[in-house]
């Protein structure tokens, strides 16, 4: 794993660095994991960082990913009946569409307007600073297949403030 790209720090290592973190190969590695495989559970990362540092135990993994998180250099998403899936697209308020089939997770910017996109019926006194919505359906692929066609139980989009 190289930390220099072209005699400047990679993007991984600045953006530990930029967040006062220290920087580590392991949080190097599973930042470059998060980058190369967007929407990736825990094994995932585990196995893309393993590519680079066989001996990295999980825990090493998981407190890393911890870490980025509550720093804001990955974010955690998990839809109704997944794993904790994992994202470097931060700070932009966007959302999801999932796939009741295979789970495939695809981004979706937000539809209307700045962030928050959404407005509540009530606030409840909170300060609104983020809207989450998941999208469920069928990708293309699961729709144009035989097995796939069948509509959805229940087509329903979940929505909460962070």
């Amino acid at each position: 794993m190289a930390e220099k790209k072209h005699g400047h720090e990679s993007e991984p290592t600045a953006a530990l660095r930029n967040s006062s973190l220290r920087v580590t190969k392991q949080r190097v590695a599973v930042l470059e994991a998060v980058c190369e495989h967007q929407h990736a559970d825990t094994d995932t990362v585990i196995r893309a960082v393993r590519e680079q540092l066989p001996e990295v135990s999980h825990q090493a993994v998981y407190d890393s990913l911890h870490t980025l998180t509550e720093v804001g250099l990955v974010r955690c998403i998990q839809p109704s009946g997944s794993v904790a899936r994992y994202e470097r697209r931060i700070g932009d308020n966007h959302h999801h569409l999932v796939c009741r089939s295979c789970n495939l997770i695809v981004d979706v910017d937000c539809t209307v307007g700045q962030a928050p996109c959404l407005t509540p019926s009530h606030d409840a006194g909170f300060v609104i600073e983020q809207a989450e919505v998941t999208f469920w359906g069928l990708c293309p692929d699961c729709n144009a297949s035989p097995s796939g066609s069948a509509s959805p139980a229940g087509a329903s989009g979940a929505t909460s403030a962070a």
